[in-house]
C-alpha cells in the first residue's frame, strides 16, 4: 500500500513497483481527491491499483507499506503492518521546520517509542535506491516479525481505545 503527501514523494514511492514483480501495489486513495488525480500520478499504463476509502482494509492485508509522514504512520503500526515512512518537502520548508521544531524523529511511531523502529526516508534519503532497499528488508519474514512485535508493544503502551489521544499526550509530555 502506498500513500504520500506530495506528487514528488508519490513518484519516488511508485518508482520501486517494477522492482517487485511478485507483489501487487495499491494506492490507498483519499476520497477527498478524484481517482483521476491518483491515476495521473501512477501513470495511465500503471499496474498499480487505486482503491478509495479502504485504507485500513488495504493495510491489514499488506505485507508492507510505504507511508507518508503523519498520523498514518501510527495507524499503520497499530494495524501491525511493517512500514517505511516517506517524507519530502521543499528545502526551505524543511530548513524552517528544523529551526522551529526540535524532535529526534518525524514519525509518531518512533516518537512514541523514542527509538528508530521504522525507517524514516526524509528529503534526499527518499530515493528509489533507499526505498527499494528498505522495502526488501521489510519483506523479510524475520524483520517483519520483529517490527510487528515492536508495534504490539506500542499498542500496549497506548491501549486499545483512545490511542491517538494517548499518543499525542506522550509526544507533548516527552518533548
Amino acid at each position: 500500500a502506498a500513500k504520500a503527501s506530495s506528487v514528488g514523494a508519490k513518484t519516488v514511492m511508485l518508482s520501486v513497483v517494477d522492482k517487485f514483480p511478485d507483489y501487487e501495489f495499491v494506492i490507498a486513495a483519499s476520497t477527498a481527491l478524484p481517482e483521476s488525480f491518483y491515476r495521473e500520478v501512477a501513470g495511465p499504463n500503471s499496474s498499480v491499483k487505486i482503491v478509495s476509502g479502504k485504507t485500513y482494509e488495504i493495510l491489514q492485508h499488506a505485507d508492507a507499506a510505504l507511508v507518508k509522514s503523519g498520523t498514518s504512520t501510527l495507524e499503520t503500526a497499530l494495524l501491525g503492518t511493517p512500514e517505511v515512512v516517506c517524507y519530502a518537502s521543499s528545502a526551505i520548508s524543511m530548513r524552517i521546520a528544523k529551526m522551529v521544531v526540535k524532535i529526534k524523529y518525524i514519525s509518531l511511531v518512533n516518537l512514541i517509542a523514542d527509538a528508530p523502529i521504522v525507517k524514516e526516508l526524509i528529503q534526499d534519503d527518499l530515493n528509489s535506491h533507499n526505498l527499494e532497499q528498505e522495502l526488501r528488508r521489510l519483506l523479510d519474514p524475520e524483520t517483519a516479525r520483529v517490527m510487528r512485535q515492536q508495534f504490539r508493544e506500542i499498542r500496549s503502551v497506548l491501549g486499545e481505545r483512545g490511542a491517538a489521544e494517548k499518543a499525542a499526550e506522550q509526544v507533548i509530555n516527552g518533548y
